[in-house]
């Protein structure tokens, strides 16, 4: 009788974790987020942790944006403003009037982070999303 209810906890445990697989491998590895009229038209995506997912930021706006994901001491700094443009990091995308820019990120943890424009009053008027890392 324990020798039954270990094989079938085990079988239970097995069948989960091959479905949380399952469904990270659905995630997607590539996102589109288009910003229009000073808001971003996805604000709530789920990706996959430990691969590579690329980002194409398309900026249909006549003015500047910004893209930054990260945690919340991540944003605490940037709500400062001490940097114009963006570029060098692949998490941090400056997106003048009419453009498109792409960038891959790969998430080691799982969980929420959060992508901001903060340019002034922007986060205010709603250009805020989350991205959730799943396992």
């Amino acid at each position: 009788m324990i020798i039954r209810t270990l094989v079938a906890l085990a079988l239970a445990a097995l069948a989960a974790s091959a479905c949380t697989t399952a469904s990270a491998a659905e995630l997607p590895t590539h996102v589109a987020i288009r910003i229009h009229y000073s808001h971003f038209d996805q604000t709530k995506i789920d990706v996959p942790m430990g691969v590579p997912v690329t980002f194409t930021l398309i900026n249909d706006d006549p003015i500047d944006h910004e893209w930054l994901i990260g945690d919340d001491a991540f944003h605490a700094r940037h709500r400062a403003g001490t940097e114009a443009v963006h570029g060098d990091r692949p998490n941090e995308i400056s997106l003048p009037p009419f453009s498109v820019r792409t960038t891959t990120l790969t998430f080691e943890r799982p969980g929420a982070l959060t992508f901001i424009c903060h340019f002034p009053q922007h986060e205010a008027y709603g250009m805020v999303g989350v991205v959730m890392v799943r396992p």
